[in-house]
């Protein structure tokens, strides 16, 4: 499948500013499914200097300086990728005792996964909530992960473009929400039995209420399946009609476009996302 998406992000100022350091998570990160044909970033006003890093967590992260007052900031990122389809499920958890939550990983990961495990909104009516469904599911992993997936594509899905994720117990009281709510209540329940999980970011192809905004997902780490997408958005595991921008222990860091300006201004946000 052959993909191409053109996201434009625009600020516009009541009164000039001078812009701080932006840093944007625009640039695609790449699976072992998913090839990069083109990357094109045009900024406007021209920034004095681009540099692009790897942050800790292994996405692209690029930091964008200006040297001008301005009234407006343009981003604009245009992303084509080859995008070939896989098995999802074409792995096998090991060690065994891995095939049934909770469990604990090997020690020689444990460490390095401790950031994905923390339980920061992780209730006990969170817990209560994932152990009633890995029950339901027979304790294996991976359908307790897709029940749960289904699970929370049962709530109403709403629109809010802004602002910070729900925390997860809301989300499962009022069963409702946003994608980025759905996935923080995803990772919740997870850590909950012991399973370390990441909020992810990026574009989802092909549905049509998807198609005009950012959209969240989340991944697990499953011993010899390593991290692996699951949408429950979309109720489904993730497949190739999914593109990743960005992928992190904590929702707040996921932002495409951050950074700060200086100067009696109010700001507005025009955000327009195309799949060609």
């Amino acid at each position: 499948m052959h993909l191409h998406v053109r996201h434009e992000s625009e600020y516009t100022y009541d009164a000039p500013v001078a812009l701080g350091p932006q840093t944007l998570y625009l640039y695609p990160r790449m699976y072992p499914y998913q090839r990069l044909l083109r990357y094109e970033l045009l900024i406007d006003p021209l920034p004095s200097r681009v540099v692009r890093n790897v942050d800790v967590e292994g996405n692209v992260q690029q930091l964008v300086y200006f040297n001008h007052p301005t009234s407006h900031l343009r981003v604009t990122a245009e992303i084509e990728l080859q995008s070939d389809e896989f098995n999802s499920f074409d792995f096998v958890l090991f060690p065994f005792e891995t095939q049934r939550v909770p469990f604990r990983y090997p020690k020689e990961v444990l460490d390095l996964l401790q950031p994905y495990l923390d339980r920061t909104g992780v209730t006990e009516r969170v817990e209560s909530w994932a152990r009633q469904l890995a029950a339901s599911a027979g304790w294996q992993t991976t359908s307790f992960l897709m029940a749960l997936t289904q699970a929370i594509r049962q709530f109403v899905y709403e629109v809010r473009e802004e602002g910070a994720p729900f925390e997860p117990e809301q989300t499962l009281i009022q069963r409702k929400g946003s994608c980025r709510d759905y996935t923080t209540l995803f990772m919740a329940a997870c850590r909950s039995l012991g399973i370390a999980s990441r909020f992810v970011s990026g574009y989802l192809f092909g549905n049509p209420q998807q198609e005009h905004q950012l959209h969240a997902w989340a991944e697990v780490y499953l011993p010899g399946a390593g991290w692996r997408g699951f949408d429950p958005t979309e109720g489904s595991i993730v497949v190739n009609r999914h593109v990743f921008l960005t992928s992190t222990a904590k929702p707040e860091l996921a932002a495409p476009i951050s950074g700060t300006f200086s100067g009696e201004a109010n700001s507005t946000l025009r955000s327009d996302l195309l799949f060609v």
